[in-house]
């Protein structure tokens, strides 16, 4: 196969992603397995060619990523279970102030969603949502939306989530950098969210009810974690890794000695998050078999299907680098001054069709990393700037096969109507948003 047709296939296997996970609700694992299978037979690959891609594309994917993946969900489920999140949000709350409590709500879910998915992260922080538009008088919708996008935001941009993680790890990207500029992109996104829900979302009223006591240690009598231990696993990891990118810089700005060299290693994300795993031990009173054992083993299970679906997106995108594709592609984009818009639309694409942000995420890499040559984006910062176009594709938009869609309208007393004109538009506004801050920097770097 050559010329159109190999474009026509790979519209094909797109075609056949969103529709075996939006319409039949085959798991991404398999889909994306007998995508890459395809894509390898129907292009002219040998039998054993295509079978040995897989497999190569897989390994080499986990294991640049998958102990990640794996010390993240940990993470963010000890954090979880621990209280520590509920802290970072009474912390930010207290640095804010109550009358601004709405902004602060979005970015205590932009830091909590950070080690914590966002749906788990919206469930644990609804309580003191609620609380907080009854004390206010506003209505809870403002609240709402301005915490579900806080969460979203550094949920698609900023590892150590998942969907960063692997996107980042498929398409060859440094982690420190998508890290810093994740950070950088998911502000504005998190204002464009707050200012959004404080001038529409207040134009439909949903009341809060009585105020429910907020989820502090005089409600359960509980032992909370210190401030300090609180945001310890979260912000150790981001700054190891990103020492470690400044570290790497040609400039040496650390020397070429050992210190340069215990930074590196320090700052690798493998080691940087497993330490962020022991510190989140210590956000537990005591260390018990329950959080030792039960609560990891729960985190690993978690992180099993991510990571099972993160290599099998690393088989398809090997598949296709084997493929005449990537060439024939290369020829045809050449001439495209602006490709960052490439791997945004088709992440929206996907995002839209099957719901999970995470898969179009993990498959959006896997098809673009072949084509970053040719859409221009395969040196520089620009394989970050890939995976956060990616990440604001995976945020347009959220709607009722995203589970975080229905998560958000039940916890916040929201009809479905009203979460189509609330978390659906909410979702489409911070991704272009988030997309626009990109192309800036785009065009400023690269």
């Amino acid at each position: 196969m050559q010329g159109a047709g190999l474009l026509i296939l790979l519209l094909g296997v797109i075609a056949f992603i969103v529709i075996m996970t939006a319409k039949v609700r085959l798991h991404p694992f398999l889909v994306l397995l007998l995508a890459s299978l395809g894509v390898g037979l129907i292009a002219g690959l040998p039998a054993q060619q295509v079978v040995s891609a897989i497999t190569g594309g897989f390994g080499s994917t986990l294991s640049s990523i998958g102990i990640v993946i794996a010390a993240g969900t940990i993470i963010g489920f000890i954090m979880e279970k621990s209280g520590a999140a509920v802290v970072m949000a009474n912390s930010i709350l207290k640095l804010v102030g109550d009358t601004r409590s709405a902004l602060a709500m979005a970015f205590t879910g932009g830091v909590v969603s950070i080690p914590v998915f966002c749906d788990s992260g919206f469930v644990i922080l609804s309580p003191l949502n609620r609380t907080l538009a009854a004390k206010s008088n506003q209505s809870l919708s403002v609240f709402a939306i301005a915490l579900s996008m806080g969460l979203y935001s550094t949920h698609v941009f900023v590892p150590p989530t998942p969907g960063p993680i692997a996107a980042a790890g498929t398409i060859g990207a440094d982690l420190g950098t998508v890290i810093l500029l994740g950070l950088v992109v998911s502000i504005p996104t998190i204002i464009a969210g707050y200012l959004f829900a404080k001038y529409y979302g207040s134009k439909i009223y949903i009341d809060p009810g009585q105020q429910v006591e907020e989820q502090s240690a005089q409600e359960d009598h509980r032992e909370y974690p210190s401030v300090l231990k609180s945001f310890a696993p979260i912000v150790v990891p981001v700054l190891l890794i990103a020492l470690k990118s400044i570290s790497d810089y040609p400039s040496n700005p650390f020397g070429t000695g050992s210190f340069q060299a215990f930074v590196s290693f320090i700052g690798n994300p493998n080691i940087a998050l497993l330490i962020g795993v022991l510190l989140s031990f210590l956000t537990v009173p005591k260390f018990t078999k329950e959080v030792m054992g039960d609560w990891v083993a729960v985190g690993l299970t978690n992180a099993g299907l991510i990571i099972l679906i993160t290599g099998v997106g690393g088989s398809l995108g090997q598949v296709i680098r084997e493929t005449p594709i990537a060439s024939y592609l290369s020829e045809s984009l050449s001439s495209l001054q602006f490709g960052i818009f490439v791997p945004f639309i088709l992440a929206a694409a996907l995002k839209t069709a099957q719901g999970s942000s995470t898969v179009a995420i993990i498959t959006s890499a896997g098809i673009v990393a072949p084509l970053m040559g040719a859409l221009g984006l395969a040196t520089g910062i620009g394989p970050a700037l890939t995976v956060l176009a990616i990440g604001a594709g995976a945020m347009t938009v959220s709607h009722a096969n995203d589970s975080y869609f229905w998560v958000v309208a039940q916890f916040s007393d929201m009809e479905v109507s009203q979460a189509y004109r609330l978390q659906t538009l909410a979702s489409l506004i911070t991704g272009v948003v988030g997309i626009i801050i990109i192309s800036l920097l785009y065009l400023i770097f690269v």
